[in-house]
């Protein structure tokens, strides 16, 4: 069998051996944010993706084309891109909640009628988001027999480990997969003196190390290939059939009228208000329109 997992790099005939010798798909998240001037954008997208790769190496699958735009902008986001971004420009691939969640249905979609009878979901860009996916997810599989997981790289090692953003976990995770994309010299853009020197970037980024990245990393690829062999296990008698674009609208409209409830349309309880004069406050809350 043929050691590439990735879908788009599978020749028909290695896909089906792949597909018959375990029938479960990967899904990589991810967005191009800030994670400091001392790293490259597409930080999530990148960690999720390795993870993915390694963990259908391990444990068998076909790892599906990335998505590198991910929920953002939106609910507790914005007061937090007041206080990391300001009123800068962060050149990132954020999209509101009800676009990302209503392809997310159709993605699914794709994955069932391609055959799969399990489905991981990992996103590289957490902080809440995953909750909203979590429910669509739910909603997907009460309808049709399919069993997805759904979570962060910093789900998959909760107590182990504590996740954060451009901070030394993700940094360090980052020096590990490829430590080309890790500059620590550099604080401020060239060129840009109103740039600033964090951008996003927290406080213990300097702790950080490819050794501790390393660690990280191991532990999430050994869980993720614990959570697919799992869902393999759970799937095993699942037939599926066929979905229309009827069927996900209809799923689509009932997700939709739990529109107040997603964590990415509100901010956090006790959570400060993003300021009038702010560039963020017209998305604190995306839907009283």
């Amino acid at each position: 069998m043929s050691s590439e997992v990735l879908w788009a790099k599978l020749y028909p005939k290695e896909w089906r051996e792949r597909f018959q010798a375990a029938p479960i798909v990967y899904l990589p998240l991810g967005l191009c944010e800030p994670h400091g001037q001392i790293a490259v954008f597409g930080l999530d997208l990148i960690k999720a993706e390795y993870i993915c790769e390694k963990a259908a190496r391990g444990a068998g699958g076909i790892v599906a084309p990335s998505l590198g735009y991910h929920i953002h902008e939106s609910g507790y986001h914005a007061r937090w891109l007041e206080e990391q971004i300001g009123e800068e420009n962060p050149r990132m691939t954020g999209m509101p909640p009800h676009v990302m969640l209503y392809f997310f249905l159709y993605q699914l979609r794709a994955f069932v009628n391609a055959g799969f009878k399990a489905i991981v979901v990992l996103s590289g860009h957490g902080g809440g988001n995953q909750a909203d996916f979590q429910r669509a997810a739910g909603i997907f599989m009460a309808q049709f027999p399919v069993r997805i997981w759904v979570g962060t790289d910093g789900d998959l090692v909760k107590g182990h480990f504590k996740a954060d953003h451009a901070g030394q976990f993700e940094i360090s995770q980052l020096m590990n997969i490829d430590p080309t994309l890790v500059n620590m010299g550099r604080t401020q853009l060239e060129g840009e003196p109103n740039s600033g020197a964090k951008f996003a970037r927290a406080d213990n980024a300097f702790e950080a190390s490819e050794m501790l990245g390393a660690s990280i990393n191991e532990a999430c690829i050994t869980r993720l290939r614990q959570v697919a062999e799992d869902l393999l296990v759970q799937a095993r008698d699942i037939s599926t059939d066929s979905i229309t674009y009827d069927e996900i609208e209809h799923l689509w409209r009932a997700l939709q009228k739990s529109k107040s409830e997603w964590v990415t349309s509100r901010p956090r309880e006790g959570q400060k208000s993003v300021s009038q004069s702010s560039q963020w406050k017209r998305h604190e809350y995306p839907y009283t329109y």
